[in-house]
């Protein structure tokens, strides 16, 4: 989850954090599974310039069927732009992600404030209903390079993050 709700303002009864889930899903040899789709629990974004209010949106990443190790990537700056990245890939991309719409119950409603953006929160890592194993998680903080364009556009090209 990405721009996770806060774990002290979540209600006892609430069934789901507030949060943006970029969804990691393998394929099971036979269908067709996009991986880094995009479901919104009590979110809503923008994209293609329409606000965007159904609860999940499948990527254009390829399926990865069976146990293997697949590199995702999720680059989130503040409350502009969220893409998903896959194998080095853009697989997804959206922005102005914010509170709205629905997919959780029992939250506090001076918490969910329908329109808000979201410019910072938790990541959150989750197996719903299968087992998942992280090779290797990695955080990098590029708030400092938010309103440097240039500079966030030189880190974005070391670290090889492709259109």
């Amino acid at each position: 989850m990405l721009h996770g709700q806060a774990p002290e303002t979540m209600g006892l009864n609430q069934d789901f954090p507030i949060s943006m889930e970029m969804q990691l899903l393998g394929g099971d040899g036979q269908h067709e599974r996009h991986t880094a789709n995009l479901c919104t629990p009590g979110t809503n974004f923008i994209l293609d310039g329409k606000l965007f209010t159904q609860h999940c949106i499948d990527s254009n990443s390829k399926t990865y069927p069976g146990d293997q190790w697949v590199h995702a990537e999720a680059l989130v700056l503040g409350d502009s732009l969220i893409k998903h990245i896959v194998e080095g890939d853009t697989v997804l991309t959206y922005e102005k992600p914010q509170i709205g719409g629905g997919n959780v119950i029992h939250y506090d409603s001076k918490v969910k404030k329908d329109g808000q953006l979201l410019d910072k929160g938790y990541i959150s890592l989750q197996s719903e209903s299968h087992p998942v194993e992280f090779r290797k998680v990695a955080l990098f903080d590029l708030s400092p390079y938010m309103h440097k364009p240039k500079q966030l556009a030189a880190i974005l090209r070391q670290l090889q993050i492709r259109k």
